[in-house]
């Protein structure tokens, strides 16, 4: 009986220790707050782009409990009305790893009344967003990687 309750216990132990990756669905994470974007990729046609956000812009993202908001803006710009920045925002939801964003106000207003549907996963202290953008009216139809650390 010592010996099976042992043998439990082990197999147990080394099945908690083995799963370390986070899931959106863990109380543990949680995607509210201000992210930074680091890396964005589309993927068209097969054809792949990597922004690098780090260089040049900067790109954040805030979450409370129900809402989002995002803007970005070009680093080392002139101070006059040359200088691009682009904001949108509007509701989400997130059950379990799918988070979608229904972007009720943007820069851009064809893009407005769009919802976008993404599993979002964690590795480590970055969040990854990957989902598909879909707009007929712009014939879009592309693949989006967005990966993001927390900012402190």
């Amino acid at each position: 009986m010592k010996l099976k309750l042992f043998s439990i216990a082990i197999a147990a132990t080394f099945l908690f220790s083995c799963n370390n990756s986070k899931k959106a669905d863990d109380q543990s994470m949680d995607i509210k707050g201000t992210w930074q974007l680091i890396t964005g990729t589309t993927i068209t046609k097969g054809v792949s782009v990597v922004t690098d956000y780090t260089k040049n812009q900067q790109f954040l993202k805030i979450r409370n409990d129900t809402h989002f908001a995002f803007f970005t803006h070009k680093l080392n710009t002139p101070k006059d009305s040359t200088n691009h920045f682009d904001a949108g925002g509007g509701a989400y939801t997130l059950l379990g790893n799918k988070y979608t964003e229904h972007l009720d106000f943007y820069s851009d207003k064809n893009w407005e009344g769009k919802s976008f549907d993404f599993t979002i996963t964690f590795k480590n202290d970055t969040l990854i967003q990957t989902g598909q953008e879909k707009v007929e009216k712009e014939n879009i139809n592309r693949t989006i990687i967005e990966k993001y650390i927390k900012v402190k």
